[in-house]
């Protein structure tokens, strides 16, 4: 039920296979930026977006066999990520991401989820994301805090870097981890892959985006990978063919005769 539930709620995370942790390679930089106001500034801005629906090809790797899943997400800013899922024309679940936590429900198994973000933490091996990390990753904005005066920024010819000075630090229900991070963007400031590992276990996590799309007044990423790795690994691959603005109905209800799945 895992793997179902975890593209359901976020597209972000599912069920593993053993796997050597591959060493991330930055592309060649240059001498560091000193003025970095703008940049940072750029980078942080709030989206101004009021909805949007994406129409999504979602193709799972794990070590098993997954089908390739047709996914409409829809989110409205600030406020809900709605995802339901498509496999060989027919409806294998749904679920539903708010500030508040995230549920999700699969058919083949009759199961649900209710959690609030730890579980979606756990999958993913960090520990900072919430409704609005969930909301940048989907949609391609920067979705781990970055300070200017945590970061090294270089220019290179692909676009720009920045590095971490020092292990960032995240801390949840009492719990710190510290990550050596990298993030890379385009000439155009689009996100191009963001890069954490895991200062005290092998664990790290890798993000890609390709290939934007100009969407009314905002970029969008038409091609998201998501590759989690440690001690197993799993890859996720988004291909959003289509984008609408247009506000859409947004059913949740668990059926009759499911059984909870315990969060532990």
């Amino acid at each position: 039920m895992k793997k179902y539930i975890i593209i359901l709620i976020a597209s972000i995370s599912v069920l593993s296979c053993k796997t050597q942790t591959a060493a991330y390679v930055p592309v060649s930089t240059n001498a560091p930026i000193t003025e970095t106001a703008a940049f940072f500034k750029e980078i942080n801005k709030k989206p101004n977006f009021q909805q949007v629906k994406i129409n999504s090809r979602v193709n799972v790797e794990t070590g098993n066999f997954i089908p390739t899943l047709d996914a409409t997400i829809y989110i409205e800013n600030g406020q809900k990520v709605w995802m339901n899922m498509i496999a060989v024309f027919l409806n294998v679940g749904r679920g539903i991401a708010t500030p508040d936590g995230i549920k999700g429900y699969e058919k083949w198994n009759k199961t649900y989820i209710e959690s609030d973000f730890s579980y979606l933490n756990n999958l993913l091996n960090v520990n900072f994301i919430d409704f609005s990390s969930l909301q940048n990753l989907l949609t391609g904005r920067t979705f781990i805090p970055v300070n200017e005066k945590n970061f090294v920024l270089k220019k290179n010819a692909q676009g720009y870097q920045l590095t971490s000075i020092n292990n960032l630090k995240f801390e949840n229900d009492g719990k710190t981890s510290e990550y050596a991070v990298a993030i890379d963007y385009d000439n155009n400031m689009n996100l191009s892959k963001v890069f954490l590992k895991n200062a005290n276990s092998p664990d790290n996590l890798e993000v890609s985006y390709s290939n934007w799309a100009n969407f009314e007044s905002m970029q969008l990423p038409t091609n998201v990978k998501i590759i989690i790795k440690g001690t197993k690994t799993s890859q996720i691959l988004l291909e959003n063919t289509k984008f609408d603005s247009s506000k859409m109905d947004t059913p949740y209800s668990v059926p009759n005769n499911y059984t909870k799945t315990e969060i532990r």
